[in-house]
């Protein structure tokens, strides 16, 4: 377990104590740990992530090398609702963007619960939901990093056409032709499917 706040060492040090050997508590900071050096391989990471970091993290974990999965075996985690709602988007959606994509274009992701602002004290302003994400084999010929520019272009200016979003990326405009998708369209009514293949066309050069 990785916690920051030093108030609540204690009752992790108490339940580390009641389970020998099953819990090692790691006082720090999550964004500065090596979950997968700690963890291992095959780790179920499970966090209630504070929500100002929640999207970092999230995208650190999806951003690992897929051989032909990650090192990890699943997350469960606990987000703002909003952001939990655009993890699990899809097409068309006024939540469907870029965290839609990176979330979903080699994982299954989806809301397990939602969780009402009471059951915490002090109560938050906003609504959390809880989203379990499941890695799938990566489809091929994919480097992630196009995927990142491509739809950080994209998604940067959503509400302009892709021929205008897109146009500063080199060769996407020649994907979206040869992947014969109208330019004219934009970003958020393409399929996370579609992402992926402009995608693999800037992969290839």
């Amino acid at each position: 377990a990785v916690e920051r706040d030093r108030r609540c060492l204690p009752a992790l040090a108490e339940l580390s104590e009641a389970f020998p050997g099953q819990l090692r508590v790691i006082s720090g900071d999550a964004m500065q740990v090596d979950a997968r050096a700690e963890a291992g391989e095959g780790a179920h990471i499970i966090a209630n992530l504070p929500y100002n970091v929640g999207t970092p993290l999230l995208v650190g974990w999806l951003s690992a090398d897929w051989r032909p999965l990650p090192w990890w075996a699943s997350l469960t985690l606990m987000f703002q609702l909003e952001v939990a709602e655009r993890i699990v988007a899809k097409p068309g959606s006024d939540h469907y963007g870029r965290l839609a994509v990176l979330s979903q274009w080699r994982s299954d992701a989806r809301i397990a619960m939602k969780v009402h602002r009471s059951a915490f004290t002090p109560p938050p302003k906003v609504m959390s939901a809880v989203v379990h994400i499941t890695p799938k084999p990566a489809p091929e010929g994919v480097e992630i990093k196009y995927l990142e520019r491509l739809t950080a272009a994209a998604f940067g200016q959503r509400r302009k056409m892709l021929r205008q979003s897109l146009k500063g990326l080199p060769g996407a405009l020649a994907a979206l032709e040869a992947e014969g998708i109208d330019p004219q369209r934009r970003a958020e009514t393409l399929s996370v499917e579609a992402f992926v293949a402009v995608a693999r066309r800037l992969s290839q050069g």
